[in-house]
């Protein structure tokens, strides 16, 4: 193991990061180097600064936390990456892993469990929870973009939201009909039967913030 593990922290949070970033300082060898707010600061940051764990979130402002993951695998291949988020939902977990994660730590867990997944990543290069083992081994979903056109997409990000018909009518340059209509398919498409339910499947997939 290094002498030192260095730590760069991304969440757009302030309050949060300083709760990890005092939950770390308290870890022997383990120093935070840096800290951004949000995935394009983070991005432009390992340009410049080069630690052995990036910890962040994967609802941050700008570029989602999926594509920052990937980008950071495709640059830096041995950069060990942990994420530390609030949604653990299958698919979110497994696509985080597929795009670069090491780790993935839900916020609420023990704080023991950080430390445990820092050094794990270091020592071993990954690490899972019995948790998240398990959603690993779930049916994989269909993507959204299988079942939905682009368009529903759309107007589904805008039901998520919290937008009426005649709102989404207006941004969208449709009629509020094409809108009810597109939503009934869309719930058609799912199997859901209210816009809770939508709301609740567009944000286990992204598509919107909790």
């Amino acid at each position: 193991m290094v002498d030192a593990i260095h730590v760069v922290l991304a969440d757009d949070h302030e309050l949060v990061r300083s709760g990890i970033r005092a939950l770390l300082h308290a870890i022997d060898g383990v120093q935070v180097i840096a800290e951004v707010s949000d995935g394009v600061g983070l991005l432009d940051l390992l340009e410049s600064v080069h630690p052995d764990v990036v910890i962040t979130d994967l609802s941050m402002p700008g570029m989602d936390g999926i594509t920052v993951l990937r980008r950071i695998h495709e640059r830096y291949p041995q950069l060990r990456v942990i994420v530390l988020s609030m949604n653990q939902s299958a698919e979110l977990v497994k696509q985080a892993i597929a795009s670069g994660a090491n780790a993935y730590v839900r916020k609420d867990a023990p704080e023991i469990e950080l430390e445990i997944a820092l050094r794990g990543v270091i020592t071993t290069g990954s690490y899972y929870n019995s948790r998240v083992t398990q959603l690993l081994l779930e049916p994989t979903e269909p993507a959204m973009e299988e079942q939905l056109t682009q368009r529903q997409i759309e107007i589904l990000a805008q039901l998520a939201s919290g937008k009426s018909s005649k709102e989404i009518a207006f941004a969208l340059g449709l009629s509020p009909k094409t809108v009810d209509v597109h939503r009934a398919r869309i719930m058609d498409r799912l199997g859901l039967r209210d816009v809770a339910s939508l709301t609740l499947y567009a944000v286990r997939k992204g598509l919107v913030r909790p």
